[in-house]
């Protein structure tokens, strides 16, 4: 029996190859995945993993009001309107950054959605990136 507070998203086995040729993504979003899979391991220093549909990189441990678990320490998703940049400790703190990174629109102060790479400078979402896990190691253990 799953327990209540349980995260239904978890880490899988699934190859980041095997997810890509089993979803129906167009070429661009393929490639698209494949950029941000290596700006991320470069960032982050850590080998993808599949938390599902989303693309997670690093772990935290984190405690809220009603749960406490562990979780990607960031990561994306290819969405079918957005790819969905998910930096946990928010994008508050980094609006000197946002504002040179091209088209993006926030959404939940943690996400930060893109319609397509070719919107946004890497340099700067590498950035982003970068500040956005610096930020969470403040906060919680990052592995």
């Amino acid at each position: 029996m799953e327990a209540k507070n349980q995260n239904k998203t978890v880490p899988t086995k699934v190859s980041v190859k095997s997810f890509l040729e089993s979803e129906n993504f167009s070429p661009e979003e393929k490639k698209s995945a494949k950029v941000l899979v290596e700006l991320f391991e470069k960032v982050t220093k850590k080998k993808c993993v599949m938390w599902g549909k989303i693309f997670g990189f690093g772990l935290y441990h984190y405690k809220g009001k009603s749960r406490e678990g562990d979780w990607m320490a960031t990561g994306f998703a290819l969405r079918k309107n957005a790819i969905t940049i998910y930096i946990m400790c928010g994008l508050a703190y980094q609006k000197d950054l946002l504002k040179d990174l091209g088209k993006y629109k926030l959404s939940g102060g943690s996400c930060l959605y893109i319609k397509k790479l070719e919107d946004v400078k890497l340099n700067i979402l590498e950035k982003i990136v970068k500040t956005g896990l610096q930020e969470l190691k403040k906060k919680s253990k990052v592995s």
